[in-house]
């Protein structure tokens, strides 16, 4: 998988420890099954050793993906002590521990999953791949806020951190790199989900405008920057008429609170009202951003929801709006411009560093006021 060997940087470095994050279902084991397969393909012994799994599970699982070998090894086990004797009998050149949370050691006391256990089981298996020369990949869940279950103290251990993110309900998973010695941080993967697993999708930059209906109000699409990565993404809003006392007020894929603070400013700046208007907005295909340079669009998308006014179909924006209304630069300015101007999006509304606004912005408002 050339894509995950450059994300790792170029593959996978002898005698060290990965830490794999992600929620329950959202295909940890699909994928490092995947990899594990590949290895095992090349002649290298692979041991994937599991505490959530028993053997016969395993087996089918590798069978669907294609990915059996006589080199694969596998062991369903939740003692720490099982993989330690397998390492020191005969050092496998890849070690997979899924998952860290439940496997135990005789060294620490309490329940699989607490602090005290997670730590020894992290500390034991990381000395000992260290020791041996093999490359270590450890599966660890995470809470409900998203991060990883267990002390800090296990991403400081280990030499590369990845989540694997996305809605298991949609096709795509999001693989970040939070941490890395060996390559590039704060890189980005897209997989698709198939049945024979997980395929590395070559081209995201217009993935998540699959079916895009442009002729649509309420629509507008930003560059978005996750990572080094441009990504072309749609942001929805739709403003309708409520019957409410408190009118309703629904974000996905965003904080909510974003949306609270743009309202507050158009209805200041535009001399807008709000108050009878349910409002609610989304970031098309499930995901989720957090860069500034969301507020400009979902600016867009809502006056052209609240005048029932398309946007122009090639239209592509971004930047950040603050409070006083006025538009501000974000970062990767020219990495947005190339990734724009190659996929044919006109026009193209960004911040103005020089002016220290935006011309283009000025011009989308008046449309929008004359044709309403």
């Amino acid at each position: 998988m050339e894509a995950l060997d450059r994300v790792l940087g170029h593959g996978l470095v002898p005698g060290a420890a990965i830490l794999v994050g992600g929620e329950p279902g959202i295909g940890k084991s699909t994928l490092l099954l995947q990899v594990a397969g590949s290895v095992a393909a090349q002649g290298q012994t692979t041991l994937y050793a599991t505490g959530e799994e028993s053997l016969p599970q395993i087996k089918s699982r590798a069978e669907r993906l294609g990915r059996t070998s006589p080199n694969l090894l596998a062991l369903a086990t939740s003692r720490v002590e099982d993989v330690l004797d397998t390492i020191v009998a005969s050092p496998p050149t890849l070690i997979i521990v899924d998952s860290v949370q439940t496997m135990t050691s005789t060294d620490a006391e309490g329940l699989p999953g607490n602090v005290s256990q997670v730590r020894a089981v992290a500390t034991a298996l990381v000395d000992a791949c260290r020791s041996s020369g093999s490359t270590l990949i450890l599966v660890g869940h995470v809470t409900k806020d998203g991060v990883l279950a267990g002390p800090r103290l296990l991403e400081h251990m280990v030499d590369t951190v990845i989540s694997l993110e996305g809605d298991r309900r949609q096709m795509f998973r999001l693989l970040r790199v939070f941490k890395n010695r060996f390559g590039p941080n704060e890189e980005l993967l897209v997989f698709q989900m198939e049945s024979d697993g997980m395929r590395v999708v070559d081209d995201p930059s217009t993935f998540f405008l699959d079916a895009r209906d442009a002729t649509l109000p309420g629509a507008a699409v930003v560059m978005a920057v996750d990572g080094r990565r441009p990504l072309a993404v749609e942001v929805q809003a739709l403003v309708t008429r409520t019957f409410l006392t408190i009118p309703r007020r629904t974000a996905l894929g965003f904080d909510v609170n974003r949306l609270y603070l743009l309202l507050a400013v158009l209805e200041k700046r535009l001399k807008l009202n709000f108050a009878q208007v349910d409002i609610y907005a989304k970031v098309g295909g499930g995901m989720r951003l957090q860069e500034p340079g969301l507020d400009l669009p979902l600016v867009a998308a809502l006056l052209s929801s609240y005048y029932d006014v398309p946007l122009p179909e090639k239209c592509v924006l971004w930047g950040e709006v603050d409070l006083n209304g006025q538009v501000r630069p974000v970062t990767a300015q020219e990495l947005r411009f190339a990734q724009a101007g190659r996929l044919g999006f006109t026009p193209i509304i960004h911040p103005d560093t020089a002016q220290g606004g935006i011309a283009a912005v000025t011009t989308l408002q008046k449309s929008l006021f004359h044709r309403s």
